[in-house]
């Protein structure tokens, strides 16, 4: 577990954290993708007005790697935008999901994103907050977390970076669509229903030792809901920018989610 020391400012009216994961920018193909990705852009635009902190809770896309001296062909105007908040000052954090687990470093020295490899503890507003991307925690999930262990690997790391980079990134989309459909045979919403039983059974295990989180953020299971562990804790699960094109924003008081007004789907 990491938990952050941050010298916390007095809350003030106007301060707002967005929370945000589960876009999987690359599927189901670049054209339909780039619909989204501009949508993602226009929502970034729309909050940076106001944006106290920006957290994306990993799975920002469907595949990603980074070799030492190539970057996937694509995601320029996501990224420019993502760069042009940090430059203004607005602090993004980036917590690595299951889809982009082999992000280095490259969007923190370029982009000015900070990386967050698991989860976070962190206090804003006098509210703690238990924040990560969600995948292997809790119970079960047993062939996941070893793949997890697989692909975190250095020495697998290192060798994959020897694939040219078209083998690697067809590779990479190739294992993820095949994640994907096996998902989908299984019935997607039960296998959401099951992560969200595996993820709130965490949450209260965590409670246990932690009594004074008062929220717990996580994306990974593609489904908005708000859970109550207690009479004073919650579980946030953040949905995604596929279907559901929501987040979640904390004003200080209150917590909620939200969807884009431009949802195409709604």
């Amino acid at each position: 577990m990491y938990s952050e020391p941050v010298e916390e400012k007095p809350a003030s009216p106007g301060r707002k954290y967005y929370f945000v994961s589960d876009s999987h920018f690359g599927v189901p193909d670049r054209q339909q993708s780039r619909i989204r990705e501009d949508l993602f852009v226009q929502w970034l635009e729309d909050i940076r007005e106001d944006a106290t902190e920006i957290f994306i809770l990993g799975d920002l896309f469907e595949f990603w790697y980074e070799y030492r001296t190539v970057i996937q062909k694509g995601y320029v105007r996501l990224l420019g935008k993502l760069a042009e908040l940090t430059d203004q000052g607005i602090p993004i954090h980036f917590f690595r999901g299951n889809h982009d687990v082999w992000t280095f470093d490259y969007l923190e020295k370029e982009v000015g994103i900070r990386i967050y490899p698991d989860y976070l503890i962190r206090e804003l507003e006098g509210k703690k907050f238990f924040i990560a991307h969600g995948d292997g925690l809790g119970k079960g999930d047993n062939g996941y977390k070893f793949i997890k262990k697989v692909f975190r690997n250095p020495i697998n790391q290192w060798l994959f970076r020897w694939l040219h980079p078209d083998v690697g990134t067809g590779l990479g989309m190739y294992w993820s669509h095949k994640s994907r459909i096996a998902h989908e045979n299984h019935g997607i919403n039960q296998v959401n229903e099951n992560g969200i039983h595996r993820l709130t059974g965490f949450c209260r295990s965590i409670l246990d030792e932690y009594p004074d989180i008062d929220y717990f953020i996580f994306g990974h299971i593609h489904l908005p809901r708000i859970t109550r562990l207690n009479d004073n804790a919650l579980y946030i699960s953040l949905g995604d920018w596929i279907r559901h094109f929501s987040y979640v924003l904390f004003d200080g008081n209150a917590i909620e989610i939200k969807y884009f007004k431009h949802n195409p789907q709604s």
